[in-house]
């Protein structure tokens, strides 16, 4: 397998480079989507890639999007990615890309949570609530909700972080229509992957989801959907324990790289999480990679 850090498709026009995809115009109604093996942490992107991760994310989203068509349309063509660049760049493309329809995007990270970790965990300890949703007291770290979240994030500028906003800021974005329909669909689309995810083994903590607007003005779901880039896994037999620690439970996601991290030393101080990052060793990318792999191999067998 191909390995990329930065894809070079001469035969389209580059639209932007993410974190993580580069989309490619092809024409004026599609978007040629290719998922490098670049991985970021604490939005800063790592020099050395993730061997395989693009594909693994491509692969695990082309799965979910299969499985959850019928609680929103997305954004797939149908169409082979191959068949839109030369051929001498097509192991650039395979297995790691989308060919998808051009939408307007919602500039709203639709967030949903079952759980409580991470930035809602931290919310919660301030004001016993999450981007304003009052949650019960006597919450722990990890603890399950009484029912899903919405809780969305404003899209930032790259390079910068997202920032939890109000259900009343989203209203204001998109109208109060809009922002009612994505919150239900988000929570739909969580739920029923979640039972299938359990079904599997392993726990969805959290998860965002990014939509667009048609010319219809239909709302479809667009780039990645539950990946582990996206999505908050936890493997269902560490859970238990760790909650009963209080410690956060063993992801299928770049944690294991955020931890490295912090633990590093430069010049005897702490990396101040701006590029350029440390140098990841390759222990920590095999381990990456594997996590990956597991994550992929568990949900699809």
């Amino acid at each position: 397998m191909t390995t990329v850090h930065t894809s070079s498709i001469q035969s389209l026009p580059l639209l932007a480079r993410g974190k993580v995809r580069d989309n490619y115009a092809v024409g004026d109604d599609r978007i040629l989507m290719v998922a490098s093996d670049r991985l970021s942490a604490f939005d800063v992107i790592m020099g050395e890639p993730i061997p395989g991760k693009g594909a693994i994310l491509t692969q695990m989203a082309l799965w979910w999007f299969d499985r959850l068509g019928h609680l929103c349309p997305n954004h797939l063509t149908g169409e082979a990615p191959e068949s839109v660049v030369t051929p001498d760049e097509v192991a650039q493309v395979k297995d790691r890309s989308m060919l998808v329809k051009r939408l307007k995007p919602i500039p709203v990270e639709a967030v949903v949570r079952g759980y409580l970790a991470g930035s809602g965990w931290k919310e919660y300890q301030e004001n016993q609530a999450v981007c304003g949703v009052p949650l019960p007291s006597g919450l722990r770290n990890a603890s399950k909700l009484p029912r899903p979240i919405f809780t969305p994030a404003a899209k930032a500028a790259a390079g910068e972080h997202d920032e939890n906003i109000s259900y009343d800021r989203v209203v204001e974005v998109v109208g109060p229509l809009m922002a009612q329909q994505i919150r239900e669909t988000s929570i739909a689309i969580y739920e029923a992957a979640a039972a299938i995810a359990l079904g599997k083994g392993m726990i969805i903590a959290d998860t965002k989801f990014e939509f667009g607007l048609d010319e219809a003005g239909t709302l479809v779901l667009m780039d990645e959907v539950l990946t582990p880039d996206s999505s908050r896994y936890w493997p269902i037999e560490g859970y238990e324990a760790a909650f009963a620690a209080g410690t956060n439970p063993p992801s299928y996601d770049k944690q294991f790289v955020r931890d490295w991290l912090e633990a590093t030393r430069i010049n005897g101080k702490p990396w101040d999480k701006t590029p350029p990052a440390p140098r990841l060793p390759a222990e920590v990318i095999e381990k990456t990679a594997a996590k990956y792999r597991e994550a992929l191999q568990r949900l699809t067998g």
